[in-house]
């Protein structure tokens, strides 16, 4: 058990749920907060990883992520499928294409409403003060 490591993770992935979020309360472009969520997602998963003083990854598919930490977090069908959908966003949004659509808002809400609450649910697991890492200064 590595409790720093799984703190700094966390506060990392904060950073970039946080961003999302004040991104979307400003009615930002979806594409970016599509971006800021994806890593929070990555991160957060990465965050177990870290606390068990396992390898981390090098990889940006959160499904494959989700693999590795299925036996200490169980994502539902839905949340898969979140999942799924919010690795899209870093590899397809990350770069511009030709034509592209922004990302809905009803496809980035759903996004956003479960990197909050996986972070909150790793928070939770890994015994870390949710209000520590949020009450941390810049």
């Amino acid at each position: 058990m590595n409790k720093t490591a799984g703190f700094e993770w966390l506060e990392k992935g904060w950073h970039y749920l946080s961003t999302a979020k004040l991104l979307h309360q400003c009615n930002h472009y979806t594409d970016i907060i599509g971006v800021e969520l994806h890593y929070s997602i990555e991160i957060c998963l990465k965050a177990i990883l870290a606390y068990d003083n396992q390898p981390i990854k090098k990889t940006h598919e959160l499904y494959d992520l989700y693999l590795l930490v299925s036996d200490q977090i169980d994502l539902n069908d839905d949340e898969i499928a979140l999942i799924l959908m919010a690795t899209k966003y870093h590899i397809l949004e990350a770069y511009p294409t030709r034509d592209r659509q922004l990302p809905p808002e009803e496809e980035i809400k759903p996004i956003l409403e479960f990197a909050d609450q996986l972070f909150e649910r790793i928070c939770t697991l890994l015994n870390i003060s949710i209000h520590e890492i949020k009450s941390k200064p810049n």
